[in-house]
């Protein structure tokens, strides 16, 4: 697998992003090689560091900033490292592209660059939380604040065939992250959006989903929408550290069994989120992502790049019933 790195994405780039792709290439020596994204100057520096024959360079010349307007930066900055990257993935040269970029740039360069899937109206950003038994996969996370209700029956769809394929968990149980058990609950779209998931024999849907039992594992996708998906995602990120905080002012170290716990809660370890929906391998980092978090990120896109990822969400949307799709 080849995966393309933008070496401008994140706030620590482009030192975290350089030492996130060593790491990556002395983790995993035989089956991942790497196309480094970035400015000239940039990649002339920094040949000597890699070896010739697992890296390969892409010179892109400019930076979209996370205070850019998205549709119009990526428009204008044809040759930027994320529109360069993920036309990379677009001609056959990488099989995946990994960004710490600003996340609304990547989002639309991957629509304008890769394309959606039949039956996709908006991509999201799916990401992996822990639970007390195993992991939720949270759609969306902040690609899409306003949200209808056919739009999360399709995020229930990418979901389900993303675990299916990585996890390998036969009928993933979805559930529409609500206030309330009852199916009317929330009214307008998530209300709407009950019918949809309860109707469709192809979805192992368990009901709406409360706050209090993400946590406890009541299921395997849970749908939402952008916003309500990002302000969960933020939360749980900064559990690890007050949790760590709490145990520093009580004098209790790190080490042993409190630091498996508290790795297993650290978002670092799950790298980037997929862009669903596209024609093509997509990994969105956080922009405060570590070198390790930006490394898991590109095992994250050689992983959906083996596994056949684009074509089994393919065919999932394919079995979705017609009102729902695009």
């Amino acid at each position: 697998m080849r995966v393309a790195l933008d070496l401008l994405g994140g706030d620590a780039a482009p030192e975290a992003v350089l030492e996130a792709a060593a790491g990556a290439l002395d983790a995993w020596p035989d089956d991942l090689s790497l196309l480094l994204v970035g400015p000239s100057d940039l990649l002339r520096e920094e040949r000597t560091r890699f070896p010739r024959d697992r890296v390969a360079w892409l010179a892109a010349e400019e930076f979209i900033g996370p205070a850019e307007p998205p549709a119009l930066a990526v428009r204008r900055k044809a040759d930027s490292t994320v529109v360069r990257g993920l036309e990379a993935v677009r001609d056959g040269r990488a099989d995946g592209f990994v960004s710490a970029g600003p996340t609304g740039a990547t989002v639309v360069a991957s629509v304008l660059t890769l394309g959606l899937l039949p039956g996709v109206d908006r991509p999201p950003v799916g990401a992996l939380f822990p639970t007390a038994t195993g992991r939720v996969l949270v759609m969306d996370v902040g690609a899409n604040v306003d949200v209808r209700p056919r739009q999360l029956h399709q995020f229930a769809h990418l979901g389900s065939s993303y675990l299916r394929r990585t996890l390998s968990i036969g009928r993933p149980r979805v559930g529409l992250l609500n206030i309330g058990a009852e199916g009317e609950k929330g009214g307008g779209p998530v209300a709407t959006a009950h019918g949809l998931l309860a109707a469709d024999p192809a979805l192992h849907f368990v009901g709406n989903v409360e706050g209090h039992q993400i946590v406890t594992g009541a299921c395997d996708v849970l749908v939402c929408g952008g916003f309500v998906g990002n302000v969960l995602l933020k939360f749980y990120e900064s559990i690890a550290e007050f949790v760590l905080e709490i145990f520093r002012n009580a004098g209790v170290g790190e080490g042993g069994e409190l630091g498996e716990a508290l790795r297993f809660l650290d978002y670092a370890e799950y790298g980037g989120a997929p862009l669903f929906g596209v024609d093509g391998v997509s990994i969105i980092c956080h922009g405060t992502s570590p070198a390790r978090a930006i490394m898991n990120g590109i095992r994250t896109a050689a992983d959906c790049a083996a596994s056949g990822f684009t074509s089994l969400t393919r065919t999932s949307l394919a079995r979705m019933p017609q009102e729902s799709r695009a």
